[in-house]
């Protein structure tokens, strides 16, 4: 079974050793969204998620795949 995309996230960040601050700057989203994101409270846009996949370094179908599950 697929992980929730707020899992998700937050379990790439932690793997990859890197800050919610680190990530938000990569993807060039702000920390309070990205907070927002990872907690389930708010669900990114499809460019977000591609910005995200692009800063965690996994193919944007893996976040997709999470949105879906929602």
């Amino acid at each position: 079974m697929k992980q929730e995309l707020h899992k998700q996230l937050r379990q790439l960040r932690e793997e990859r050793n890197i800050s919610l601050e680190q990530l938000a700057h990569k993807a060039t989203i702000g920390a309070s969204k990205l907070e927002a994101y990872e907690a389930g409270s708010e669900t990114p846009s499809v460019q977000t998620l591609l910005k995200l996949s692009n800063a965690l370094e996994v193919p944007a179908s893996n976040l997709l795949d999470g949105l879906q599950n929602e």
